[in-house]
């Protein structure tokens, strides 16, 4: 009985540390992988959320402006036909030699 009872003792001793071995490795492999996720992300391009607002709201202000000037050119445009068109309607053709 005390020979069968020694090698179950081994055996536990042996799967224990088989188990915190693996446990060890996936602790370093996590670590390993989150530090590298950290080297990626801040390898990439990435905005701040305050960088990100201020230029969405600069990029509205601009599309305000696009919008005004739009309807200032369509004003002004407007005024050019019609300017350009009066004299033409008020002046007369001068009359021919024939006539």
């Amino acid at each position: 009985m005390q020979s069968e009872n020694r090698m179950f003792d081994d055996f536990v001793k042996m799967v224990n540390g088989f188990a915190g071995t693996m446990a060890g490795m996936g602790r370093e492999a996590e670590g390993s992988a989150r530090e590298k996720f950290r080297e990626w992300i801040g390898g990439q391009d990435f905005v701040g959320r305050d960088e990100f607002e201020a230029v969405k709201a600069m990029a509205a202000a601009a599309r305000d402006e696009n919008e005004a000037l739009r309807a200032r050119i369509a004003a002004l445009e407007a005024k050019g036909v019609s300017a350009a068109a009066a004299p033409k309607k008020a002046a007369k053709p001068k009359p021919g030699p024939g006539a």
